[in-house]
């Protein structure tokens, strides 16, 4: 099997490379690693449909994982056009050539489509209502590949954290310098592991199953529970001050409530994720 992976040097990127390592050794699996203008990788621009449409034909690849993105969400606000591209032309133009290739995409998406009121967790099949310029430009992305595609898993995460910046790494550098951080409390979600959605990923690519999932760890929290965790896992006696959304102001409103229930892979391919917990310990062991 040949894998194209799309924004292989981000932190799901290199999460995908990690879970098909030993398949790559015994050369059951080819991954055909990709990114955007980054030295030493195969440069692919997914919104250049005719370069896309090359490399798929030069590779001719049995899967797309798109693990490329615009996932800065406090600047697309003011780039909306600029995420327009990446997150909804971007996986557009991969769908049309997955379909005119007949190969199987792997688009990953967002919590960002909802708008974060719902009081229980939310399924694949509920309205999707972004509420800002990030959760627009994803949920134009899933549409296009809705709209383009006849062999897509449209993978649906939240919170995540791997090999790269991420909220957990800047807790712990800030836990170097201060006695206390004030973290939200008011916003809460699934934190997940990279490595744990790869996992994921990695069962939905063989199957026939295609349609939405959702993909995150189970269970809940806030930024203030999952900042204690992390300060408690790494021996840190640093304190979390649990503070609101209002005193801490961004350009970009969040969900105040974005858990994922990941329905589809327990009653579609009866896979349950680690508990977040589970998963930040063997993150940072």
């Amino acid at each position: 099997m040949k894998i194209l992976v799309t924004g292989c040097n981000g932190q799901l990127g290199r999460a995908i490379n990690a879970v098909y390592a030993d398949e790559v050794k015994d050369g059951s699996v080819t991954l055909v690693n990709t990114d955007f203008g980054i030295d030493g990788i195969a440069t692919l621009d997914i919104t250049d449909i005719e370069a896309v449409r090359k490399m798929v034909s030069e590779e001719k690849p049995d899967v797309i994982i798109n693990c490329s993105a615009f996932t800065n969400v406090n600047a697309a606000e003011s780039a909306e056009d600029i995420a327009y591209k990446i997150n909804a032309e971007g996986p557009r133009n991969l769908a049309i050539v997955s379909k005119e290739a007949d190969i199987k995409l792997v688009h990953i998406s967002t919590d960002y489509v909802f708008d974060g009121t719902n009081t229980v967790p939310y399924v694949e099949s509920d309205e999707q209502k972004p509420i800002g310029a990030y959760g627009r430009t994803k949920y134009a992305g899933e549409k296009f590949v809705t709209e383009n595609a006849d062999k897509y898993f449209i993978v649906r995460t939240a919170w995540l954290y791997g090999d790269g910046k991420n909220f957990v790494k800047t807790m712990l550098g800030l836990a170097e310098t201060r006695d206390e951080v004030s973290v939200v409390c008011d916003q809460v979600g699934s934190p997940t592991s990279a490595m744990e959605l790869a996992r994921g990923i990695k069962v939905l690519v063989p199957t026939e199953e295609y349609g939405i999932y959702h993909g995150t760890c189970e269970g809940q929290c806030s930024w203030a529970d999952f900042t204690e965790e992390i300060f408690r896992l790494a021996g840190k006696d640093t304190k979390v001050k649990h503070i609101t959304s209002d005193m801490y102001p961004s350009p970009a409103e969040r969900p105040a409530y974005s858990v994922l229930d990941n329905k589809a892979f327990r009653e579609r391919l009866n896979y349950t994720f680690a508990d977040w917990k589970d998963a930040i310990a063997e993150y940072l062991s």
